[in-house]
């Protein structure tokens, strides 16, 4: 499928590709629709820890194409809680909004070449499908033998839907649940260009994954099931996914996640309690066993009492728990 890219959209991720192979290249990629929480702080960290330990190097991307989701400020927040912390990352930050003419370009190509259908589903009609085990719900595929109309009808343009083939969908998972399922039944035809004319969260991510040559991938065990639709993504390009790793999430006293829609605590709630850095990382670091309840130290001496392995080992039991 690479072949059938626009040329300087092929040469872009296959740069991207070269430069995956050349050595560790992670990322954190945060939304900006509030601030960090305790638990987003976690996984910079981590993310943050393993490339460090890696020798690779460790991106900062903003994903921000939900614009309605957006908080004004909420970029530059967040940056300033990172380097408060002394995580920084490598190169400019990037921005996924500034990304849109290539996640647009891989979008017409999979048009092109009869991975896309359109569906004229609405919201209400797919309401009461159920999702299987928990995840998302999947498509039933109402639409995909309809005649390929892309324009509007009765003034609502359709969503464009990633037709997806049979079999399993397999990527190399490191800490989290076992790396594959089957695509039809657990994940369906996932829709990469909403009605309203969003360009969705998967192409996007599936996209710079590849682009910015991505080899390994540290986050939340929430998106586990998002990985699959990125690695359908990625498929129908032609290309392997990176090396994937979920870890725990962490949960407030009554065992629940935290979420910013929920207002949990970010670095404004603990300053207020009055740890500084070096207290923080430490509560950061001993919640997954990292270093004993209570230590005191800056990122650089995290980093400097780990190993890798020890790293890998610890986060590795936590996923297992």
């Amino acid at each position: 499928m690479l072949a059938a890219l626009p040329a300087h959209i092929q040469a872009q991720l296959e740069a991207g590709l070269a430069q995956r192979s050349q050595g560790y290249r992670g990322r954190f990629a945060p939304s900006p629709s509030g601030p960090l929480h305790r638990g987003n702080l976690r996984t910079a960290l981590l993310s943050w820890l393993e490339a460090r330990l890696s020798g690779g190097a460790w991106l900062l991307r903003h994903d921000d194409l939900d614009t309605p989701r957006n908080r004004p400020g909420a970029i530059e927040a967040i940056e300033a809680d990172l380097r408060w912390l002394g995580l920084h990352w490598d190169g400019p930050a990037l921005l996924q909004s500034r990304r849109r003419g290539l996640y647009g370009s891989v979008l017409a190509a999979l048009r092109r070449s009869g991975h896309l259908y359109p569906c004229r589903c609405s919201r209400r009609l797919l309401a009461d499908i159920s999702a299987p085990h928990g995840g998302w719900p999947v498509y039933p595929g109402w639409c995909r033998t309809r005649p390929p109309h892309w324009g509007a009808e009765a003034g609502r343009l359709p969503s464009w839907r990633l037709r997806l083939g049979p079999g399993e969908l397999r990527w190399q998972e490191r800490y989290g649940a076992p790396g594959h399922c089957d695509g039809p039944t657990a994940v369906g035809d996932v829709v990469l260009r909403r009605a309203d004319g969003f360009l969705a969260y998967h192409l996007a991510t599936a996209v710079d994954e590849l682009a910015l040559g991505i080899s390994h991938v540290l986050r939340g065990a929430d998106l586990w099931a998002a990985t699959a639709a990125q690695v359908a993504v990625m498929a129908a390009l032609g290309a392997a996914p990176p090396r994937y790793g979920h870890v725990p999430l962490w949960c407030d006293g009554a065992g629940g996640r935290l979420s910013k829609r929920e207002g949990a605590e970010g670095l404004a709630g603990l300053r207020q309690r009055g740890l500084d850095a070096p207290a923080v990382v430490g509560e950061l670091a001993a919640s997954l066993a990292l270093v004993p309840v209570g230590a005191r130290l800056s990122v650089e001496e995290l980093r400097q009492e780990l190993t890798l392995e020890r790293f890998q080992r610890a986060l590795d039991g936590a996923a297992k728990t």
